[in-house]
């Protein structure tokens, strides 16, 4: 599952993102109200984190213009704000539910389980492709030529990020903050290392390497000969 996360307190947003990448979810953040939209536009995940108190933009507005253009994304509303006149409002505005601050992480992941299965939006599947290689988004399950490969939750993460923008040059830096997160030592092999396993399974048994290094700069995957 894509997970999108918009919390303005950098210790709650590392918190949220270590925590549910470790758990296999694919994961981005945003640190104002005046990005999420365009964030989940661009992105589009399947569930929205989103605290209530934002700057530029209040959780309340972006929810109420989230289902006002119908898009597909369930919101977990996250606040402080305790009262049940608070926990009301943020239903009203859209939130498919409601976590009080602080809260227990395992609370957290039960929310989003329960969120996971009741969604209206299940027959549309999300796919991306990129010649003959694809990568469903809701069973997070790739296939080459037909042939599911066996790839660790890591790897699917790397590579939906080299296929959600293909052509696109990613740099090791932002591949450690999408995939590993952002207090990752930027001078880590990691990258390199998954990379190499990548395209041991994607690459190496197809006869076409569609994942491809811009020597000194980063990573990008291509069908392209």
């Amino acid at each position: 599952m894509h997970i999108l996360i918009v919390e303005d307190e950098k210790k709650v947003a590392d918190f949220l993102i270590r925590g549910l990448r470790a758990e296999g979810y694919f994961v981005d953040w945003v640190g104002d109200g005046s990005e999420a939209l365009p964030a989940l536009l661009a992105q589009k995940p399947q569930l929205v984190i989103l605290d209530r108190m934002l700057p530029k933009m209040d959780g309340l507005q972006i929810c109420r213009l989230i289902r006002s253009q119908q898009l597909p994304v369930k919101v977990l509303m996250l606040s402080a704000l305790a009262e049940v006149s608070d926990r009301v409002d943020g239903l009203k505005a859209g939130a498919d539910d409601y976590l009080v601050k602080p809260f227990a992480f395992e609370e957290l992941l039960a929310r989003i389980e329960a969120l996971s299965k009741r969604n209206p939006f299940a027959a549309v599947r999300r796919q991306l492709t990129v010649g003959d290689l694809e990568l469903d988004l809701d069973s997070m399950q790739a296939r080459r030529q037909g042939q599911l490969l066996q790839l660790t939750a890591k790897e699917l993460a790397v590579l939906e990020l080299l296929m959600s923008s293909p052509q696109k040059v990613f740099s090791r830096e932002r591949v450690l903050s999408t995939v590993w997160g952002i207090n990752e030592d930027p001078l880590t092999n990691v990258v390199d290392v998954y990379v190499r396993r990548l395209r041991k399974k994607v690459d190496e048994p197809f006869g076409q390497s569609y994942i491809r290094t811009l020597r000194g700069i980063g990573y990008y995957l291509s069908d392209e000969s």
